[in-house]
């Protein structure tokens, strides 16, 4: 297949996508999180990538940070507001997954990166590329919520039984409000300043006006269930983050490489050089990507690809980092260093993807930027006008207001997209599909219409013999060892499937003297002093050598969607060879679960409109147009959205880029070692499956729902306990209650797609 396929582009029928294809050839390191930080709230994330006025120059360099605490678009839009007016400084790099910041910049050295973060109340650690996981920052003690659990409830149990006066209940309190909750005013107090209301800022405010009112005990409790939720709640998001991480430990730490003196050393891939000649043996895991130098093996490619069943590797074979050798032992020629694997171009591209937000949570972003202050301002006037105006007890209507600030956070409605879409992208990873953003795993239950390319796509691009057909008496053999020495010496599909049959047969093939290619219609030439033609119709025709009947054997074939040769010597037609290229098992498979699914099919190909024909019966789909330049494809595409298809394209060479473009999702076949696949597809297979696109389609309506379930449970019980509030029935644990259990319900329901 071709490498090429089509760029990042806008769609032009009534949409933006977000991209992030367009960052370099820079990247940042994938790096394993074992941190557990606090949950997503509210707050617009910036894009992924963020461009600051200069543009990088030649001296620009990219230093990369780890920070524990940027774990949600809150903590993304500080430290974009501050390196953002920070001179020297031209582009940023999120990667929330990860907790990693990049920063493009010209500055002599990184310490004014480090103390603008710093300032924020974040630590911004330096990552070296390859940093191991060991060596990044070890997790949070576990004591200061301990105690913050027993003040919490000994606060309780001394109110509950008047055992002690009201200052030691207070003090017993408020060691517990510090020392669970003291991270939280942190964070409160920055987002505060920073004008944005976050759960930190209106935990916070809650608690502190409960502790106001003389509510002790409450308030302590409180904020001990809060940071206990956040707990739980960051430990399920971590699932989600590190879903895709895990691929990382399928590749081995080190392979054994031959010496210049024939020796062989086991070294650390992260060392091994680029043309190194390596050994794997049966039962290993493969270290690095290469082509196969010497022996032959079955490999499990399910890491890359999805295949469910091993591959067989012989000489020239491309071999995949992170698969397993399971038969034979195999050596192999690195062709890509460990950093740029096509396992690390995956992950990499995942990663990205993870940051990429699709249409509902911009949705969910615009509304919650609006949502949140407006419920500060209800909580507000909930506070001050009862009692201002209606005579009603201030402190009623005020712990109303905070608990009304607890329940109305949109962290579930906020948090609830991002862990659908990470769990979709990473599900349909394990599966071999690289989707390369949110919008499109969540615009792929929109497809109705499907336009296919058929070469390498529906068929395996690889034309075989199909039909031979003696058309005098002769010795089989000898005639067709005759066209084998004669397609042996061209370098066109038709011929190589003719000499390849001939091989397959071992028959001899002749040495061919005087040859010549005669342009559009076959080759000449010379073989034991007697001349022969081996070429199409038309060359028959120029030789006069044409008859009705030859011409009704021609059609027939051709009608079938084949291309037909014939040997010729001076006399006439000797025989006849019919090749086709073959349709692949499982092409079948997937155009019926399309159709299942809905969605119709249409073919577009540049062979002709018999071959295109034939092949549309042969696998059941719908439509099919021949003859096409890339041109009519995208005119084809046109067509559809004229129709009010929303189309998606499938395809595997240069000449389907235009088409690919502009159809809403752009499906790139057998993408797996293909940098330019992995790299500017919307979805690329990593094998060549078709039945994965179904699988896709799938997967995108199940998070599609999942996500319309997700927001309509926030706002639902957001509602609910908004009235329960104004009537008065609710405290504030049970605000806490619903607010964090909300959000863990959306959580485990958007990471059941993990589970398929």
């Amino acid at each position: 297949m071709s490498d090429s396929l089509h760029t990042p582009h806008k769609h032009e029928h009534g949409h933006d996508h977000d991209h992030d294809h367009d960052h370099g050839p820079k990247k940042l390191t994938p790096v394993h999180d074992h941190g557990h930080g606090d949950s997503c709230c509210s707050g617009t994330p910036a894009p992924t990538l963020v461009k600051l006025g200069q543009a990088p120059t030649a001296s620009s360099r990219l230093s990369t940070f780890r920070i524990e605490a940027m774990d949600c678009p809150t903590e993304q839009t500080l430290i974009q507001n501050k390196l953002g007016k920070l001179a020297g400084v031209q582009q940023l790099e999120f990667n929330l997954i990860n907790r990693i910041l990049g920063v493009t910049h010209d500055l002599p050295n990184t310490a004014p990166i480090i103390e603008a973060v710093k300032s924020l109340g974040m630590q911004a650690d330096p990552v070296e590329e390859g940093t191991p996981a060991a060596e990044l920052p070890a997790k949070k003690h576990w004591w200061p919520l301990a105690v913050s659990g027993v003040g919490a409830l000994g606060a309780e149990v001394l109110h509950f039984t008047n055992a002690a006066p009201t200052w030691v209940i207070a003090m017993v309190a408020l060691v517990s409000i510090l020392s669970g909750g003291l991270t939280t005013y942190k964070k409160g107090w920055i987002a505060l300043k920073n004008l944005n209301l976050n759960i930190n800022a209106l935990m916070s405010i809650a608690v502190t006006g409960a502790v106001l009112i003389g509510q002790w005990p409450e308030a302590a409790m409180v904020m001990f269930l809060f940071t206990v939720a956040e707990l739980i709640e960051a430990k399920s998001l971590d699932r989600a983050r590190n879903a895709i991480s895990g691929l990382m430990q399928m590749t081995p730490e080190r392979a054994t490489v031959r010496q210049a003196d024939g020796s062989w050393v086991e070294l650390e891939v992260n060392n091994i050089e680029l043309g190194a000649i390596v050994r794997v043996k049966p039962g290993e895991r493969i270290g690095l990507d290469g082509d196969v130098t010497a022996g032959t093996s079955t490999i499990d490619q399910a890491p890359i690809t999805g295949e469910s069943l091993p591959v067989e590797k012989t000489v020239g074979d491309k071999v995949f980092a992170g698969t397993i050798n399971q038969a034979g032992s195999l050596e192999y020629q690195v062709t890509a260093a460990a950093n740029n694997s096509t396992l690390a171009r995956i992950i990499h591209a995942v990663e990205q993807a993870q940051g990429a937000r699709a249409p509902t949570q911009r949705f969910v972003d615009s509304f919650s930027k609006l949502y949140t202050p407006a419920v500060f301002l209800l909580a507000l006037g909930v506070a001050v006008i009862p009692p201002l105006f209606m005579a009603a007890a201030w402190f009623d209507w005020i712990y109303r207001a905070l608990v009304l600030l607890v329940v109305a956070c949109p962290c579930a409605l906020v948090i609830s997209t991002p862990v659908t879409i990470v769990s979709g992208l990473a599900a349909a990873a394990r599966k071999g599909i690289l989707i390369k953003g949110g919008v499109y795993l969540e615009g792929g239950h929109k497809l109705n219409y499907l336009a296919l390319d058929k070469t390498g796509t529906i068929t395996h691009g690889k034309p075989v013999q199909t039909d031979y057909l003696m058309l005098v008496p002769d010795v089989e053999a000898r005639v067709q060892a005759l066209a084998a020495g004669l397609a042996a010496r061209s370098d066109h599909p038709v011929s190589l499937a003719i000499a390849n049959a001939a091989v397959d047969k071992s028959l001899p093939v002749h040495l061919v003297d005087n040859f010549e290619a005669l342009a559009g219609r076959g080759v000449r030439g010379d073989i034991n002093g007697e001349t022969y033609h081996l070429g199409n119709h038309r060359l028959v025709e120029d030789l006069g050598l044409c008859s009705p009947a030859l011409e009704d054997k021609l059609f027939a074939l051709e009608k079938q969607g084949k291309s037909v040769v014939l040997l010729l010597d001076k006399s006439g037609p000797l025989a006849l060879f019919a090749v086709a290229d073959t349709v692949k098992d499982s092409s079948r498979e997937a155009i019926e679960q399309l159709h299942e699914l809905g969605i119709k099919t249409l073919m577009l190909t540049g062979d002709n409109t018999h071959t295109a024909q034939a092949i549309a019966a042969q696998v059941g789909i719908d439509q099919a147009q021949g003859d096409l330049l890339p041109t009519d494809k995208l005119l084809a595409i046109e067509a559809l959205y004229g129709q009010g298809h929303r189309v998606g394209m499938v395809g595997d060479g240069i000449n389907d880029a235009p088409a690919l473009a502009r159809a809403e999702i752009g499906f790139a076949m057998a993408a797996a070692g293909t940098d330019t696949a992995i790299e500017t597809a919307d979805v690329a297979l990593m094998d060549d499956d078709l039945r994965k696109i179904p699988a896709f389609i799938r997967l995108s309506r199940q998070t599609s729902s999942i996500l319309r379930q997700n927001i309509a449970l926030a706002l639902v019980i957001k509602a609910i306990f908004l009235v329960v509030t104004f009537l008065g029935l609710a405290t504030m644990w049970m605000a806490v209650f619903a607010d964090m259990g909300v959000a863990l319900l959306v959580v485990f329901n958007g990471l059941r797609l993990l589970r398929k």
